[in-house]
């Protein structure tokens, strides 16, 4: 199985509607030393995929808030030597499953993550199978060999709720 399963949930959440307003609230997904903040209760999906040429399991917590899917995917990859390659799949299958160019690189600062040049956050204008446009932030950063990719995906995307969602993950306490 490849990454495109995990596009294909994004836009499942995305159609599937939205809540009117953003409540946030700290989430700490289990098994995980990460923590942010989300505008809207996730919900918890798991898949086997194949990631930088290892089988792993992905667990994607996902919810719609404000017109918008937030999400964050995580997988241990167990072997350091490919936590590079596994964030560079992760960015490069966001940009194809909403068939966008190599996007605009953003700041992105996560608190406690390796400190690796994979660490990234990119902006994406591109769009939904069923034609639409849509705008997309995504982010791929690593901690220890857990690779993580947090998306926000809409019809437009502001850098100030991008910037909320991003700027509230951190590692450790």
């Amino acid at each position: 199985m490849t990454l495109r399963p995990l596009g294909a949930a994004f836009t499942a959440l995305l159609l599937a509607g939205c809540a009117p307003e953003l409540n946030w609230r700290d989430v700490r997904p289990v098994a995980s030393a990460v923590q942010l903040q989300f505008p809207c209760r996730p919900a918890v999906q798991e898949r086997q995929l194949s990631l930088a040429g290892r089988a792993v399991r992905l667990t994607l917590h996902a919810c719609n808030a404000g017109d918008k899917t937030w999400g964050l995917a995580q997988a241990d990859i167990v072997d350091a030597e490919r936590v590079g390659p596994a964030l560079a799949e992760l960015r490069a299958a966001a940009a194809a499953n909403v068939g966008a160019a190599e996007g605009r690189r953003l700041a992105l600062k996560v608190p406690g993550a390796n400190p690796l040049a994979g660490n990234e956050r990119v902006r994406l204008d591109g769009r939904l199978p069923d034609g639409r446009p849509v705008q997309m932030q995504v982010a791929v950063f690593a901690h220890g060999t857990q690779v993580y990719q947090a998306t926000v995906l809409g019809e437009r995307v502001g850098d100030d709720d991008a910037e909320s969602y991003f700027g509230s993950i951190r590692f450790g306490r």
